[in-house]
């Protein structure tokens, strides 16, 4: 199977973990957990259940990921400083807003990527290549963007 398909497993493995804890959450245990940390764990626990030893650790992996602080994040127009990356990563980008648009721009200045979401919603792009690149944001509202090894 090959990386994107098994990246592409992953993510609906823990997001339907996230999207089962996230419903059960506003009716779960009352304690001294807040509501998110109880989705949270809830996830967590539905991972744990798992039989199959790579399923259950692609979707451990998979919540990790999607709980994890985003490297850029804020709202309407920004651009990054050029950042490196020596492997293939996943750029991985959320917005809350109508319009978004993210430019993936080379150390040349020259644009590798144009990529956005209308409506709001989450995608992801695999950059390929090792090298050092730039972003360049025109959102509407709020956005987060993540850069992760795509293993």
């Amino acid at each position: 199977m090959s990386r994107r398909k098994r990246l592409q497993g992953a993510l609906l493995i823990g997001l339907g973990a996230l999207v089962v804890a996230t419903a059960t959450g506003a009716h779960g245990q009352q304690g001294l957990a807040t509501r998110g940390e109880r989705t949270i764990l809830q996830a967590l626990q539905i991972c744990h259940r798992m039989k199959d030893v790579k399923a259950r650790l692609l979707c451990f992996d998979n919540l990790a990921r999607q709980n994890a602080p985003p490297r850029f994040a804020g709202k309407l127009g920004f651009k990054t400083k050029p950042f490196e990356i020596n492997e293939p990563h996943i750029l991985r980008y959320r917005s809350e807003g109508v319009i978004f648009v993210l430019y993936l721009f080379d150390a040349k200045g020259e644009v590798v990527q144009n990529l956005h979401i209308g409506g709001g919603g989450e995608d992801s792009f695999l950059i390929d290549k090792p090298g050092i690149y730039s972003l360049q944001i025109d959102g509407s509202a709020t956005w987060k963007i993540w850069i992760d090894p795509s293993e």
